[in-house]
């Protein structure tokens, strides 16, 4: 990564670059399972979701330009699953990779850490040999497999589940 690169803690005004960057892979890929575009106020509403529930969401930032970003959410609603979180990266298709996820999984997981998360789950739509890779670096390992489970341009999508214990 580069030493002008940055990673720090969302801000609300980041909202129309995060968008931006996820709403390409809505639009362009399987990779999400969504079809329409996601609002600045719906992704409003997903940063201040996160941040209400203590979590960190955290972007890669150069020369003023969000690059990439990782956060954790909730894994399920139901209280015993508390200790655990759902993990989701994405960088701009835009720019080269160049370690901004595994740079963004270091400092998730570190913070994840030291809030007491015991369990890291990473849902990845297949294939995707790039994710399960990043995944995969940082020890996490498959645990489910659900076959044909999405529906999006004209195809059946598998998802796969990685998880850690941290």
């Amino acid at each position: 990564m580069n030493p002008d690169t940055t990673i720090r803690d969302v801000r609300s005004e980041d909202a129309t670059q995060i968008a931006a960057i996820y709403n390409y892979y809505v639009l362009n890929t399987v990779v999400t399972f969504e079809e329409e575009a996601v609002s600045l106020i719906e992704m409003h509403r997903r940063i201040t979701e996160v941040q209400e529930l203590g979590l960190p969401w955290l972007v890669l930032e150069k020369e003023g330009s969000i690059q990439a970003y990782a956060y954790a959410t909730r894994w399920k609603l139901r209280s015993l699953y508390r200790y655990s979180v759902e993990i989701t990266v994405y960088a701009s298709h835009k720019v080269a990779r160049n370690g901004m996820g595994s740079a963004l999984y270091t400092e998730l997981f570190a913070r994840l850490r030291a809030r007491g998360v015991h369990c890291a789950i990473g849902g990845i739509a297949l294939p995707n040999d790039a994710s399960v890779a990043l995944h995969e670096k940082f020890g996490m390992t498959k645990v489910a497999q659900f076959k044909q489970i999405g529906f999006k341009e004209e195809r059946w999508i598998d998802v796969g589940y990685w998880q850690l214990l941290l």
